[in-house]
């Protein structure tokens, strides 16, 4: 008896994963709850574990394929007194895993000769391969066969009056013609391809690559972004900071600006209900607590993972689970449970010296901060002119989900716990 190992989903929104190593070989024996390899997602790269017991008959999908479907087979282990399988499984079993075989292995290797050979791979295709369009099979201008497709035409007795024997629209049934079809205008694009003299590198995109540009073209696609700016005196954050920082650093704690301005969009958030909200919909759901992302750069792309119930944590706390999490984010350690979900986001650029940043929206939440660096500047100090650290922040926010009223509340609640620190201490 053999059984079929399958791509497991690893998270709600995974469809593909890349097999980045398999931790068995063929003939190796398992058990349930043994390591058997090792599956990249967007977010991270996850241990698989054996199901079932067995010995490990065959690796359907060689190791670093990429875009291997969820359900696909990618092994078999033999039971009981099943030797493995003598020949190839049905193709309609293994489809996922031989296209994403063919994609990491371009050509066959001397070894694996007849397996991988143009005319086994012909034999072995199931009878009803893809059926061919009209213009694939006969010759057709653009527009009879964007007609003949709209129309379902069957097209194989029409003799093409147009050059070379090409079916043009006139050659089609005259009912079908009868309504006006308009073509579209034809698109003129500038030739985006660089220049052949330009030396350059061509890199695949990544899993993690892939999943940030599926997103977030998502999120600018589907999501009526709008935005507000706030810029906040941060001179009093920076010295309360620096007191807690004399007084924590005998226990090992060193706060961050960035713990308290996580902080401070929290209770702000709590303050603000009506912001910590996310769309889906028919409903708008409204959270009593506030659950952090937070943007982590780590090579290749970026992950957000969550903080959760930053409201009721003390800043020692935030700090201590923030850099854990950023580890974790960086080795490809997270857990689904430690990126999936939460209520809003923040992105903190200001350590690299940026001015100014308008996040995108990270989807399903309503709210992205975007912080910039602070920077010295003339300002209003007490009704005097004087140098200041001002801050810009900025929200980016779900105008299905959120008003201008009720964004620009947010905004001001965040901006006065920045400037007033011993809010966000209560």
């Amino acid at each position: 008896m053999s059984v079929e190992v399958r791509m497991p989903a690893l998270s709600p929104t995974m469809e593909k994963g890349r097999l980045a190593k398999w931790l068995v070989a063929e003939g190796d024996v398992v058990k349930p709850g043994d390591l058997i390899a090792e599956v990249e997602t967007d977010k991270a790269t996850m241990e698989v574990e054996a199901a079932d017991d067995g010995r490990v008959a065959r690796l359907m999908v060689a190791e670093g394929s990429e875009d291997v479907a969820v359900g696909a087979v990618i092994a078999l282990l033999a039971r009981g007194e099943d030797k493995g399988p003598t020949t190839p499984p049905p193709p309609a079993s293994v489809e996922a895993a031989h296209h994403a075989d063919q994609r990491s292995h371009p050509g066959p290797s001397a070894d694996e000769g007849e397996a991988h050979s143009p005319a086994r791979a012909a034999r072995s295709d199931p009878p009803a391969a893809r059926r061919p369009s009209p213009a694939e099979r006969i010759r057709i201008s653009p527009l009879a066969a964007r007609i003949v497709e709209a129309k379902g035409i069957d097209i194989s007795s029409i003799s093409g009056s147009g050059p070379d024997g090409r079916i043009v629209r006139r050659d089609l049934p005259a009912a079908a013609c009868a309504e006006k079809y308009v073509a579209p205008a034809p698109v003129q694009r500038p030739d985006l391809a660089p220049s052949a003299d330009i030396p350059r590198e061509t890199i695949k995109l990544s899993p993690m690559r892939k999943a940030i540009a599926r997103r977030l073209s998502e999120s600018k696609q589907t999501v009526p972004h709008f935005y507000l700016t706030a810029r906040c005196n941060i001179d009093a954050l920076l010295r309360i900071r620096s007191d807690l920082n004399a007084h924590l650093e005998a226990r090992g704690v060193k706060l961050s600006l960035n713990d308290l301005l996580m902080k401070a969009m929290a209770t702000a958030l709590i303050d603000v209900p009506e912001a910590n909200v996310r769309f889906e919909g028919d409903e708008l759901h409204r959270f009593s607590r506030v659950d952090l992302a937070m943007a982590v750069a780590i090579d290749g792309g970026l992950v957000t993972p969550i903080l959760k119930g930053v409201d009721a944590l003390s800043l020692s706390a935030i700090s201590a689970a923030s850099k854990a999490l950023a580890v974790k984010a960086r080795d490809g350690k997270l857990q689904p449970s430690e990126y999936q979900g939460g209520t809003a986001s923040m992105s903190n650029l200001g350590m690299f010296g940026i001015d100014e940043i308008t996040p995108v929206i990270n989807p399903p939440h309503a709210l992205t901060l975007g912080v910039a660096a602070g920077i010295r500047q003339p300002w209003d100090v007490n009704g005097e002119l004087a140098l200041a650290t001002v801050m810009s922040v900025t929200g980016s926010f779900d105008h299905r989900a959120i008003d201008g009223a009720i964004a620009a509340r947010f905004m001001s609640a965040f901006k006065e716990r920045v400037e007033t620190p011993l809010l966000i201490l209560g």
